[in-house]
């Protein structure tokens, strides 16, 4: 199933959104080390509600979880991603997105694209970094940029996408001494100059190369269903523009069609007897807030009021008059997320 929509905007009341310990900026490799998302003092008058991610690749360690925890922040909020990651011939290596910057402006989330300058050889792999450390001082640098910065965060997202090239080219050159230092050998390096040279062609070839990505990696994962995800209906890809000229490549873990309305349904499933975790829940309220805004949703030329759904599933044993205050607190805070924001959420298959 193929679904095309629109975004012309973004509107939600994010009610889970943890409370945020407070760092100044002269602590901030400090708070990078502890949190994944904080509040950051600027000065007497300035703070910022700051969260980074580990990869630049969307799936891996939860930043869709740590961005939604900054939105309920009155004041800016920024994350910072690499422009990409590289662990090693021994690990996996990323490449940040254009539809991601885009989507964190939708969101009106400040971006800043940073690099790794650090890392350790991982003891269980003859080719392999971990523990890997952003350049902070450069971070801290563009945060005293954007304080003073007074348009909205899709242009200066805009501005970050223009240097993503030069910023690229820093990264690499880090990981070259990094690979000297560990001793570990690091992925192609000629098609990392050749992912860089593209970039630094401008915006227009990092929009077009980036969504050809995408839509590739959407056909995959629109063909693979995880072992872990208790799935009945059917996948979908779906096909977003918005007003930015942005298309993003998402896939419905399941979509439904009854007479005019299309249900779509993000599943978050966990094994044992215990709801799914809470970042696995946070991850999927950053689809609700995308399914939530949806317009012009079609299937071909059929158009469809589009039913978004949080469907958490476990394993046997669960039992929901059995949690503890804790998790019963959590659920009752989705739900009225949930009613606030008009969706739905199911637990095995009853609607909370």
């Amino acid at each position: 199933m193929n679904i095309s929509a629109r975004i012309a905007g973004i509107k939600y009341v994010p009610l889970l959104c943890r409370r945020l310990n407070v760092f100044n900026l002269s602590e901030l490799s400090e708070a990078m080390s502890k949190e994944a998302t904080f509040i950051l003092k600027i000065d007497d008058k300035n703070q910022i509600a700051l969260s980074w991610w580990v990869s630049a690749k969307r799936t891996r360690s939860y930043p869709y979880a740590r961005v939604y925890d900054t939105l309920g922040f009155s004041g800016k909020k920024v994350t910072i991603i690499p422009i990409f990651k590289d662990e090693g011939v021994d690990g996996d290596r990323d490449f940040l997105q254009f539809d991601t910057i885009l989507l964190m402006s939708l969101l009106g989330v400040y971006v800043i694209i940073g690099y790794y300058k650090e890392a350790g050889k991982n003891p269980k792999y003859v080719n392999k970094i971990t523990n890997q450390v952003y350049d902070t001082e450069y971070v801290k640098s563009e945060i005293k940029r954007l304080l003073s910065y007074q348009s909205d965060a899709l242009h200066w997202n805009i501005e970050q996408i223009n240097k993503a090239g030069n910023i690229g080219k820093k990264a690499l050159e880090l990981y070259e001494k990094i690979s000297k230092l560990t001793g570990v050998k690091m992925q192609s390096k000629e098609y990392a100059e050749k992912r860089i040279g593209e970039l630094l062609k401008g915006k227009e070839v990092f929009m077009n190369l980036s969504r050809k990505l995408a839509q590739k990696a959407q056909l995959r994962e629109s063909m693979t269903v995880q072992p872990k995800e208790m799935l009945t209906g059917m996948k979908a890809t779906l096909t977003i523009v918005n007003y930015l000229g942005g298309n993003y490549y998402f896939t419905a873990d399941e979509a439904e069609v009854n007479k005019d309305e299309l249900s779509l349904i993000e599943g978050k499933h966990s094994e044992g007897d215990k709801l799914p975790s809470v970042l696995d829940v946070k991850d999927g309220l950053l689809k609700m807030i995308l399914f939530t805004n949806l317009e012009d949703v079609r299937i071909g030329k059929e158009t469809y009021r589009p039913i978004p759904i949080l469907k958490l599933t476990t394993g046997k044993g669960f039992d929901i008059n059995k949690l503890n205050k804790a998790a019963k607190q959590f659920l009752d805070l989705l739900k009225k997320e949930a009613e606030a924001n008009r969706f739905r959420v199911t637990i095995n298959n009853n609607h909370l």
